[in-house]
């Protein structure tokens, strides 16, 4: 990426809209309301050849104290000192606002390329608006339809110049070639390792007001994203790009997930459907806790759903600095979790405060474990030996009689891993015995925490010839004469 392009403006102008256009996708939300856009997103842009960073910023708001409009706004002006270039945006159909003035004052002591861009600027309706703009003393503004992606190449015409200034701060991100061992089977491993091109990928999810941007910022070293008492004050999944302890990571920022039935708003529910997105693309799961009030019905639900989407998960407990008799609360912690969350068993359970930064190098040790599981690769020849004697120890059942053969076992995946055994009857194996097979997996293999996928195959031990058609009496009697003697 060359440089950096900063969308900035009043509240509904359309940035978001303009800011998924140039990515290509929906990743910011986008609704008729104002104010929709509270956090910073940053996304790779393309527009024709030019390959850019394009940052969606919150609306500019005429507030300097620290309300939340007062926090987007400081927010906003990071973002603008941050960029190499700023688009600013207004509504040529709302014409020039005093607000536009203002900010437009501010942008031409802040920024060294301003690009301002009359948006709405369809049908003859927008013409006062856009002549309008040039009020701004910003030079000539582009006249753009964002949604119906009208002045594309008009913008690419003022950024191509600028670009070729920015050309040569680009940096090189290839990416490293993945490591690849060979075991002492003769298999060959490949082990992942995090690079800068394809980093390691981390959500950071939980209920709202459990200190999700706060900890992201602690984890930042500065104050990146929006926080605040109030809940929910995240709305999108918002990606970041670090290295943390010179691991390179891309953490996603999610909203606060409530109960569905308290989910009324179009708004929320967008909010959160982004949040469980951030899910799937994952490899991680960090699931964050109140102290105050940990394993809530909801921090079951989103736990649950992280192991059933096969992602590591590690369990982190917030607010941990105001607790007061901490070895009684982590005991029943501990307790709560291996009682309410079986299928995570083993997965690691941190306390950690995201106020004053303290258990965070407790916490990426835990996730670098996790992900380091999440990977794991166990050869055929331990996992047939291993298979024997689990059967020694506790042979399979015979429902109705049927003796279940198992024949071996083989690992068919990893991220997470996933194992297969091929046997006889494989619909008759009991839930109970597979889970027999995967709690074994676990202790056997070190690998707590992390879903384990298992897989019964047939294999049948059948007459290979039974079913086929019997030869005719007539080959059969020329073949017996022709192998040998006959006795009748």
């Amino acid at each position: 990426m060359s440089f950096t392009l900063a969308i900035v403006g009043r509240p509904n102008v359309g940035k978001s809209t303009l800011f998924n256009r140039l990515v290509g996708k929906r990743l910011a939300l986008v609704d008729d309301q104002p104010g929709v856009t509270r956090d910073l997103r940053e996304g790779a842009a393309r527009l024709a050849d030019l390959r850019f960073t394009v940052i969606d910023t919150a609306g500019l708001e005429e507030v300097t104290d620290d309300s939340l409009q007062g926090r987007m706004r400081r927010l906003t002006e990071r973002a603008v000192d941050m960029a190499d270039i700023c688009l600013f945006m207004v509504d040529a159909r709302v014409g020039i606002t005093p607000s536009d003035l203002v900010f437009a004052d501010i942008l031409r002591k802040r920024s060294a390329h301003v690009i301002l861009v009359a948006n709405k600027a369809e049908g003859a309706a927008a013409d006062a608006g856009v002549i309008e703009a040039y009020s701004l003393g910003l030079g000539e503004p582009i006249r753009m339809s964002a949604e119906h992606g009208e002045g594309l190449n008009d913008l690419y015409s003022h950024l191509m110049p600028l670009a070729d200034d920015f050309a040569e701060r680009a940096v090189d991100d290839a990416p490293e070639v993945d490591v690849d061992l060979d075991d002492e089977d003769g298999e060959e491993i490949t082990v992942r390792v995090p690079t800068r091109a394809r980093p390691l990928q981390v959500a950071v999810v939980g209920r709202p007001n459990a200190g999700k941007s706060t900890l992201i910022n602690q984890i930042l070293k500065e104050d990146r994203l929006l926080t605040g008492p109030e809940a929910g004050i995240t709305r999108d999944a918002i990606s970041l790009i670090t290295e943390w302890d010179d691991v390179p990571m891309r953490i996603f920022d999610t909203a606060g997930m409530r109960k569905k039935a308290k989910v009324q708003e179009k708004l929320e529910k967008l909010s959160v459907s982004d949040g469980l997105r951030a899910v799937k693309f994952a490899e991680v799961v960090v699931v964050l806790l109140d102290a105050e009030i940990p394993f809530e019905q909801q921090d079951l639900r989103i736990a649950d759903l992280a192991e059933r989407e096969g992602r590591a998960v590690v369990v982190a407990v917030n607010k941990w600095d105001i607790e007061d008799d901490r070895q009684a609360k982590l005991k029943a912690l501990k307790e709560s979790f291996e009682r309410l969350l079986p299928q995570l068993r083993g997965a690691p359970l941190i306390t950690v405060s995201a106020k004053t930064g303290r258990g965070l190098d407790r916490l990426h040790q835990a996730i670098m474990r996790a992900y380091e599981v999440w990977n794991s690769r166990i050869t055929t020849a331990q996992l047939n030996r291993w298979l024997s004697g689990m059967m020694e120890a506790h042979p399979p059942p015979a429902p109705q009689g049927k003796r279940i053969k198992m024949r071996y076992m083989t690992q068919a995946k990893t991220r997470p891993p996933g194992f297969v055994v091929m046997c006889s009857h494989p619909d008759k194996v009991p839930d109970s015995y597979s889970r027999y097979l995967v709690n074994g997996l676990r202790v056997d293999f070190d690998m707590p925490g992390t879903p384990i996928r298992l897989w019964m195959r047939g294999q049948s031990d059948a007459n290979p010839y039974k079913g086929r058609k019997k030869a005719p009496p007539s080959k059969l009697r020329k073949h017996t004469a022709s192998g040998g003697r006959r006795k009748d």
